[in-house]
């Protein structure tokens, strides 16, 4: 029977012979580990021209050009691989993706079929475990000398056959690597050799807490992002003593996710940079080029793609100055204006953001200029206030060289409905952060501010002393302000190397004279105040002045010291409630917290509306602010609290009596929105009008 059936063998269809001759022949090509090769190099990098792809697959002299060869004919002729003829380039054909897929799951079944140990890796694929890659990833990612990377290999490899353990993962073996090398006392080449990530329940939490989130999936890809980069930072680019000083609460680094990569504040003169055109080079090639731009169309439109990518480019701010004179020739189209610049600004604020509060992007107006222009800019502004539950976009009315009573009825209701506006005279963020580069620098000058000392944390530990006091304040400040020009220089590398295209096309934005270091200081009154002992009187505010002359000066000299614009501000960070509590939990809560207003320390200074008509140029806080002012040379944040129930009228005259006494302030209105639908038309308390939604923000 056997002998019949083998006779009739060759009796099958021709079909069946052939397509078993076709496998057969397949199966021959994937036997040779250099055709293997070829087919996975097509699959990642293809398609590729026949000296990309021959140089790619490691046959580079001469004399392996034959071989090559023949092992490229052997994959065309069973059409694992086909010639584009028209550009001269070789891609994988879907039968050289099943080929490959199929001899990659031969290779990982056949490890587990074999009772041998296997890795998964993090890179997708499952290898037979080989105690050869442990000693290689130690020399080469932990700088570790071979004979002691040897010896940490075989106590490794000792544990992973004791523990019998057939499921492994790269992580795992990771984690006995690191256990080894600190049971052996070596804590560098474990810090060196950690893995950064976010244990299993924090990413759960996240996904589970989706109320955090309010930018899709992007946010939460970019919230698991910042904290690997911010664990990083930590454990691997700061120094110690800093990194200690951030985890202890002496003092906060903002955003240490992104850190080492982007600035915080940009101040860029938009009319140069739209008048030039916006050089991308190869980056974003997925963003519309805009040349230089001649219509109002083209320029509202490029406006609005740099307010997208600047905001790409900073953590906290983009000023952007130059907006009255790049639309003065427009100035008899108005209406049109005012359209097209609120459709550039509702289009800009559609961008992705770096943190819960988003780059903020403010429009500076020069009062004194061309007064319709800016009036159509405010204009624009309330239209896209009115259509933006919280707006990212904001206003600075420098009225240095104009009247603040041109524009103050508008900004009053725009104020009123929950825009941002600051006034100021100069170049001010809206955080009061002055621009104190050398202004021939080019149109864009930059600011590195996120480093905030904890004053009452130096208070507490300087026993009422007020010498020892400011000694400890010049302490802290050397070590940060050093790191202050490390991360300088990991932007300006970063940058070059195209992280940050419009910075990188214009490097001279990145010298040194167009970019300040500048550090902050918190709770200055409470430090002096409550917690050094002193009145506050004359000789109270004195010794107040003489912390700021301080560090004013240790600055200056760290500056020379570095070669570095170096400057000293108070304004507003979310530092100041992370230092109150921590303080809180150390020192308990009455010591720290009996003098606040609220659950965090003193930012800047606070003036009320309510109280503004009493006020003169000699009432003491009025004093206390201009002098503040000329003394911090990074800025000073003054807030006016505007009353929940102040109308248009009330707004007004307080913002015109506040311009009387300081040379800088933000208005501050609570403003009530829903939660659930983003409405703000009319002021409400409990419920939405509109949705009946009880979730008020």
């Amino acid at each position: 029977m056997e002998l019949d059936e083998e006779l009739e063998e060759p009796k099958r269809s021709g079909i069946l012979q052939s397509t078993s001759k076709r496998v057969r022949m397949i199966f021959s090509v994937m036997a040779s580990p250099n055709r293997i090769d070829i087919l996975r190099i097509l699959n990642s990098k293809g398609p590729l021209t026949y000296s990309e792809l021959k140089s790619l697959a490691g046959f580079k002299s001469k004399k392996e050009s034959g071989k090559f060869a023949y092992h490229l004919r052997k994959l065309l002729r069973q059409s694992l691989v086909a010639l584009n003829k028209s550009e001269r380039r070789y891609t994988i054909t879907n039968l050289g993706k099943l080929v490959l897929s199929l001899a990659r799951q031969i290779e990982e079944r056949s490890i587990i079929e074999s009772g041998k140990m296997y890795v998964r890796t993090s890179h997708e694929s499952i290898e037979e475990f080989n105690s050869h890659k442990i000693i290689q990833s130690l020399v080469r990612e932990g700088s570790l000398p071979l004979e002691l990377a040897q010896k940490i290999t075989e106590e490794v490899e000792n544990r992973i056959y004791k523990y019998q353990t057939t499921y492994l993962t790269g992580s795992l073996i990771r984690e006995m690597v690191n256990s080894v090398l600190l049971e052996h006392g070596h804590e560098e080449y474990r810090n060196k050799l950690a893995r950064l990530g976010m244990p299993v329940y924090d990413i759960q939490e996240m996904l589970t807490n989706l109320d955090n989130v309010d930018n899709g999936a992007e946010g939460l890809l970019f919230n698991t992002g910042q904290k690997v980069f911010a664990e990083h930072l930590l454990t691997n680019v700061l120094p110690k003593d800093v990194a200690d000083s951030h985890l202890s609460g002496d003092m906060h680094i903002s955003n240490p996710g992104i850190w080492s990569m982007i600035p915080d504040t940009i101040f860029v003169n938009v009319k140069e940079l739209i008048e030039d055109g916006v050089i991308l080079g190869g980056k974003y090639l997925d963003v519309s080029r805009i040349t230089s731009s001649k219509s109002l169309d083209e320029v509202t439109s490029s406006l609005s793609i740099i307010i997208s990518l600047l905001s790409k480019e900073a953590s906290q701010e983009i000023v952007l100055d130059g907006l009255v004179p790049l639309f003065t020739k427009y100035s008899k189209t108005i209406p049109e204006l005012e359209q097209k610049l609120t459709d550039a600004f509702a289009t800009a604020s559609t961008t992705s953001k770096y943190n819960k509060r988003s780059t903020n992007v403010s429009v500076r107006l020069q009062l004194g200029s061309d007064l319709k222009i800016v009036n159509a800019i405010i204009n624009a502004y309330k239209n896209y206030t009115k259509i933006t539950p919280i707006p990212k976009i904001g206003l600075i009315v420098d009225f240095d060289k104009g009247k603040i009573t041109d524009v103050s009825e508008a900004l009053a209701e725009i104020i009123s409905i929950g825009g941002k506006v600051m006034f100021a005279k100069g170049e001010v963020s809206s955080y009061g952060i002055t621009n104190g580069t050398n202004k021939n620098s080019g149109p864009l000058a930059i600011t590195l501010q996120s480093v905030s000392i904890n004053l009452p944390r130096l208070a507490f530990e300087s026993n009422k002393d007020e010498t020892y006091f400011r000694a400890r304040l010049a302490l802290l400040m050397k070590p940060a302000l050093s790191s202050m020009a490390l991360r300088k220089k990991d932007i300006s590398d970063l940058t070059r190397r195209g992280l940050n295209p419009i910075l990188a096309k214009n490097t001279q934005y990145m010298q040194r004279s167009s970019v300040s270091l500048i550090v902050n200081l918190v709770g200055l009154k409470e430090s002096v105040f409550n917690i050094l002992g002193f009145q506050d009187n004359k000789e109270g505010r004195d010794i107040l002045n003489k912390v700021i002359e301080t560090a004013v000066d240790v600055a200056a000299k760290k500056g020379k010291e570095l070669g570095d614009t170096v400057a000293i501000s108070m304004t507003e960070t979310e530092g100041s409630s992370r230092f109150a509590n921590l303080d809180g939990e150390k020192y308990g809560k009455n010591s720290a917290l009996n003098s606040m207003d609220g659950d965090s320390y003193s930012q800047g200074i606070v003036l009320r509306a309510s109280e503004i008509d009493d006020y003169t140029s000699k009432t003491d806080i009025i004093s206390e602010c201009n002098k503040l002012s000329k003394l911090l040379n990074g800025g000073l944040l003054v807030t006016l609290d505007i009353d929940q129930n102040a109308t248009h009228a009330d707004i007004k005259k307080s913002i015109e009596k506040a311009a009387e006494l300081t040379p800088s302030f933000r208005p501050v209105k609570k403003v009530a929105l829903c939660g659930e639908c983003g409405f703000k038309d009319e002021p409400f308390v409990d419920k939405c009008p509109k949705c009946k939604s009880s979730y008020v923000i």
